[in-house]
C-alpha cells in the first residue's frame, strides 16, 4: 500500500514509520506544521510541532530512506483546535485538545489530503490497536491512546494504521535505538502542544480576558472569593480557588459546578462530586452503527482513569442524538466537554471501543444510576 506516515519528531511516530517500511509499504513521511510561531523550541518535554521536531522527523526519514515533507496546517489547527479549546473553557467546559486534533486535523484534514494524493492509509504513532477494523486498547495500557481516538468513524479507522500499539513503550525506545534513530531517548510531550509553557490558565487568560465572577459555597450560598473568569477552573479542582478561610468542617473544598453565564463557580465537599449519570452528545460509533438498545459497557471519562461500569442507551433528546449513560458506581470530577468513551472489556485481545460522545450534562442523584432492569451486551449492534 501507499502509506502516509505522520511524523511528529517523537520516538513513537518514528518507529511507526519504520515498521510501515519494514512491512513493505511505499511510505512517505509528513510533519504537520501546526504552530503559528514555528521558530519556538520545546523546553524539556513540553510542547511539540516546533522547528526542532520537524528537524528530528526529517533526520529519521533520512535514516529510513523515505521521502519527507512538511505540510502547513497552522491555520486549520488554530481554527479547529485552539479556538475551540478557548471557546470551550469560556463556556465552563474542560475540553481535550488531543481528541479534537485527531477528529478534525489528523484523521480528517490530513487523511482527506492523503486520500486525494492517492495514499491508501495513514500511519501514526498512537498507542492503540486495530483488529478487523475494530479499535482496541494498546498492549501498554499506561500509554494507551484509544480514548483520544474514539472520535474516529469506522470509515476513518478503515484507512488508519497504528503500528506501535502492540508493543510496550520501553520496547519501542529500545527498537528505535537499534535502528539508529536519534529520537530513541527523546522525552515524551506531556503538555498541551500549543501551550509550551505549560501554564494553561495564563494562556486562557490572555485569549479570553477578565470576566469577573464569584466563588460561592454550595451549602450556604456564601460568597467566598472573587475570580477573573470561569476559564481558570475545572470540575474537581481543589487548589487555586482563592479561598482564604477553611471550610467550617475543616475539610477541603472542590469545584462542583461552573456557570459561565453568571460567572459563578460553586465549591463544596468531595461528596458533591459524585456523578451517577451522564448525557453525551455528538455520538460516534466506531463500528459504524449505533447499538439498537441499552447495553452494558465500561465508560472512561478522562484520558487516564475515570472508569466505571454503566448501562448506555442511544436515544434522541431535543431532536439530536445523545447517549444516556447510567452508572453502576459513581464517578467523581466528571467535566462537561470531555469525552465519554464506551468500552467492552476484553482482557485477552484488549478492551474494544464501542463509541464515544462529548459530555453535555451530568446528574448527581443516585436515582439516575442503573436500575435493576435486564440489559443486553454492548455487542448487540
Amino acid at each position: 500500500m501507499r502509506v502516509l506516515a505522520a511524523m511528529s519528531g517523537g520516538v513513537d511516530s518514528s518507529v511507526a514509520a519504520a515498521r510501515a517500511v519494514d512491512a513493505g509499504h511505499d511510505v512517505v513521511g509528513v510533519h504537520l506544521a501546526l504552530s503559528t510561531a514555528p521558530g519556538a523550541l520545546r523546553t524539556g518535554s513540553r510542547g511539540c510541532c516546533s522547528r526542532e521536531d520537524a528537524s528530528d522527523a526529517r533526520r529519521v526519514a533520512d535514516v529510513l530512506g523515505i521521502p519527507f515533507y512538511v505540510w502547513d496546517f497552522a491555520d486549520r489547527f488554530k481554527d479547529d483546535v485552539i479556538d475551540e479549546f478557548v471557546d470551550a473553557y469560556a463556556a465552563g467546559e474542560t475540553p481535550n485538545p488531543c481528541l479534537t486534533c485527531n477528529e478534525k486535523i489528523k484523521f480528517s484534514a490530513l487523511a482527506q489530503k492523503a486520500a486525494a494524493l492517492g495514499f491508501d492509509a495513514l500511519a501514526t504513532g498512537h498507542y492503540a490497536r486495530l483488529d478487523g477494523g475494530e479499535l482496541r486498547r494498546a498492549v501498554d495500557e499506561d500509554k494507551d491512546q484509544s480514548y483520544v481516538l474514539a472520535v474516529l468513524t469506522a470509515d476513518q479507522l478503515s484507512r488508519a494504521m497504528f503500528p506501535v500499539g502492540d508493543t510496550p513503550k520501553g520496547e519501542i525506545r529500545a527498537e528505535a535505538a537499534r535502528r539508529g534513530l536519534a529520537v530513541a531517548e527523546k522525552p515524551d510531550s506531556h503538555d498541551i502542544c500549543f501551550i509550551p509553557t505549560g501554564d494553561t490558565r495564563a494562556f486562557l487568560g490572555a485569549n479570553i480576558g477578565i470576566r469577573p465572577g464569584a466563588v460561592v459555597d454550595a451549602d450556604t450560598g456564601d460568597r467566598l472569593a472573587d475570580h477573573d473568569g470561569v476559564h481558570g477552573f475545572t470540575i474537581g479542582q481543589r487548589k487555586g480557588l482563592g479561598i482564604e478561610a477553611p471550610a467550617s468542617d475543616g475539610r477541603p473544598r472542590y469545584v462542583t459546578e461552573i456557570d459561565p453565564d453568571s460567572g459563578t463557580v460553586t465549591v463544596g465537599s468531595a461528596a458533591r462530586l459524585d456523578v451517577w449519570s451522564i448525557t453525551a452528545h455528538r455520538p460516534v460509533w466506531t463500528a459504524g452503527t449505533a447499538p439498537d438498545g441499552p447495553f452494558e459497557a465500561m465508560v472512561q471519562v478522562r484520558a487516564h482513569g475515570g472508569l466505571a461500569p454503566v448501562v448506555a442507551t442511544p436515544t434522541v433528546r431535543d431532536g439530536r442524538p445523545v447517549i444516556e449513560i447510567a452508572l453502576r458506581t459513581p464517578l467523581t470530577g466528571v467535566a462537561k466537554g470531555q469525552a465519554a468513551v464506551l468500552y467492552l472489556p476484553d482482557a485477552e485481545q484488549g478492551d474494544l471501543v464501542l463509541g464515544s460522545g462529548r459530555i453535555l450534562a451530568t446528574d448527581s442523584d443516585p436515582a439516575s444510576g442503573v436500575r435493576p432492569d435486564p440489559v443486553v451486551s454492548g455487542r448487540n449492534a
